[in-house]
């Protein structure tokens, strides 16, 4: 995937415009001629530094379009050069200048080389895909589809490497909505191949095959191709087809163009040795040896984690001490490679062999904790990202909209003058029209408001109705019964004793709630009583002034949480459970989510607690969203006014 990036930037790089020919006077030509020679690759990065420099210092800032493309060529050369402070430092003065001249396109070269430099040589995943999103939106406005496909595909990966496999399965379908089949099949390839990998993480492995196979259709390039065949021969393995795993494998490894790529020779040795052992064929030590020997020639530590851990379940059931040495291997090499997915799979691996080992367990349990909580995190942030994303191209537009209204108010101040008696009247007229038509949806919304919170009320009396009539009367009932007997006098006051608690319960599900300055201790101790047996984590609630938050809308909160977690606590069978608040302006944002047994869709449209809770939040003008399937957990998120 380097080696994509890499010839994708160059050239992006190469097809830069140049100055325009036919500068006006001796200083202009001079900048055009410096330009020209720092493009000239058989120069040395030196020489061309010294070139581009040359033009920099005789350019006149007023001519913008070369000012722009010089100052974008010193970024390439500095990004080249690995000089990162003069980069970062050229990369705000062309974004600034560009800003000024609204010269999109330049804006996302610029963001996509800053991208770039963060995804490939800082690793700093985070900034890359904000500054691959900046570059996306930049490429968006000039309607440049296939660089607008380009930033979306390297987004995907990123989403993809950190496990978010929905979020990156949506990425890239969006890339793929912007693809040129004919222009770029190589990057529509490139999509499809990343859509299959998510689906096998997914363990969707038929849809797997079906986007592997759809890369392999339209690839140009036939190691790609040799990769992606490879790629669906693994997903056979993993389903456990190993014949038709082992037959694709076979071809593959004739092929002479893999004598050119040891990397991918060797995965492809390592992986129909492996489908093969797994298919009962006769399998030595020597098999699993060879390609880890060209892995280790290679200095391929990613290839070397795999060999180590097919030998480990090789030897499993006849050496269990080089087994558990050959992982031990891989949790060295996760360390170092900083991939604490494969350490744990490895540690399961070991937990096999050692069972009562309570330090391996234990370390596999944080890790699964651990990588459960950070893509919960992750999930919530790429999205964010996006969303930030989106509000400030808003802004933007809506700045550019104003300013465009302000030009065209001054321009037309003269007219004005002729007919301002004509367009008073037509304004007071909309101004009396206006009143008239906001007064009556006003008045509109208020009454549905009413209704709202009317049909809030009676939801919540049917419930309490259904709960003392099925669960307390019938227990009264069977305590009347049995007062019959006097041999029961035990039996009766446990019902009595139940009748209490119960009645306690409901009291306390329907008593109003601490609105005071001990409501924040208040909420969270409702919480963790749904929580005993489960590991509840809250986060942001002190960047929230609880103090400012208005009294309907914490008592909304509290009826609203605790209907979420009554519905944990019954239904979903949860063992972690996520809760985060965001200040958002005048609004406060709640997420959210558990790792339970989920809920189908229909769930949502019928009239149960859930159904409820949307009626309290939508009577405060609030809003909540479900966001659930069967088996994948539960989430919501909710938006209250202060």
């Amino acid at each position: 995937m380097k080696r994509i990036l890499l010839l994708i930037l160059l050239g992006m790089w190469s097809c830069s415009p140049t100055v325009e020919e036919g500068f006006s006077n001796n200083r202009q030509s001079e900048v055009n001629r410096f330009y020209k020679a720092s493009l000239n690759k058989e120069l040395s990065l030196i020489e061309q530094m010294q070139q581009i420099n040359k033009a920099f210092s005789l350019v006149d800032i007023d001519k913008a379009e070369s000012y722009s493309k010089i100052l974008y060529q010193k970024n390439r050369l500095h990004l080249l050069s690995q000089e990162i402070d003069s980069l970062k430092y050229y990369h705000q003065l062309l974004v600034a200048h560009a800003l000024q001249q609204e010269d999109f396109a330049i804006l996302g070269s610029q963001y996509y080389v800053m991208a770039y430099y963060y995804d490939q040589i800082a690793h700093l995943t985070d900034s890359a895909f904000v500054n691959y999103n900046r570059s996306k939106s930049y490429y968006q406005k000039v309607n440049d589809s296939a660089w607008v496909a380009k930033n979306l595909l390297h987004m995907g990966i990123i989403q993809k490497n950190k496990n978010d496999f929905f979020g990156s399965k949506e990425t890239l379908t969006e890339a793929i909505e912007y693809i040129n089949p004919t222009m770029d099949s190589n990057t529509l390839a490139s999509c499809y191949n990343l859509l299959a990998t998510n689906h096998r993480k997914l363990l969707n492995y038929n849809d797997a095959i079906d986007y592997y196979e759809k890369a392999i259709t339209v690839s140009n390039v036939k190691i790609d191709q040799l990769i992606f065949t490879n790629n669906k021969a693994v997903v056979y393995t993993d389903a456990d087809q190993n014949e038709k795993a082992v037959s694709l494998l076979n071809t593959l490894v004739k092929d002479s163009i893999l004598a050119q790529h040891k990397e991918v020779y060797a995965r492809v040795l390592d992986n129909l040795v492996y489908a093969k052992w797994r298919m009962g064929s006769k399998v030595n030590e020597q098999h699993f040896l060879e390609p880890l020997r060209i892995r280790s020639q290679i200095k391929d530590d990613r290839g070397k984690m795999a060999s180590f851990t097919h030998l480990g379940e090789f030897y499993s059931a006849i050496d269990e001490n080089r087994a558990r040495a050959l992982f031990d291997s891989v949790i060295q090499l996760s360390k170092k490679l900083k991939t604490p997915r494969a350490e744990k799979e490895a540690l399961a691996n070991i937990m096999d062999l050692a069972p009562n080992n309570l330090e391996v367990r234990n370390r596999y349990v944080f890790l699964q904790d651990s990588l459960y909580e950070q893509e919960l995190k992750v999930k919530t942030q790429f999205a964010k990202f996006k969303y930030d994303d989106r509000v400030t191209q808003a802004s933007n537009l809506r700045l550019e909209k104003e300013n465009a209204e302000q030009r065209l108010l001054a321009a037309q101040q003269e007219k004005q003058k002729i007919v301002v008696l004509s367009i008073g009247g037509i304004i007071l007229l909309l101004a009396l029209f206006g009143i008239y038509y906001y007064g009556q949806r006003s008045r509109k919304l208020v009454q549905e408001n009413k209704t709202a919170k009317l049909e809030a009320t009676y939801a919540t009396e049917a419930e309490l109705s259904k709960k003392l009539h099925d669960e307390f009367g019938g227990k009264l009932n069977h305590a009347m019964l049995l007062l019959q007997d006097t041999d029961n006098q035990d039996a009766v006051m446990d019902i009595v004793d139940a009748l209490y608690n119960q009645s306690r319960d409901i009291s306390r599900e329907i008593n109003d709630v601490d609105t005071g300055i001990h409501f924040k201790e208040v909420l969270f101790g409702m919480m963790g009583n749904y929580c005993k047996n489960t590991k509840l984590i809250i986060t942001g609630s002190n960047e929230v002034d609880w103090s400012k938050i208005s009294t309907l809308s914490k008592k909304t909160l509290y009826k609203v949480l605790q209907e979420l977690m009554i519905n944990m606590h019954k239904h979903s069978k949860a063992t972690l459970v996520s809760v985060s608040f965001e200040k958002m302006g005048k609004k406060i944002q709640i997420d959210y989510a558990d790792n339970g047994v989920g809920a189908p869709k229909e769930a949502f449209h019928v009239k149960n607690g859930l159904w409820n809770t949307e009626k309290r939040i939508h009577a405060i003008d609030g809003t909540i969203i479900f966001d659930s399937e069967e088996g994948r957990g539960f989430e919501a998120r909710l938006v209250l006014p202060n």
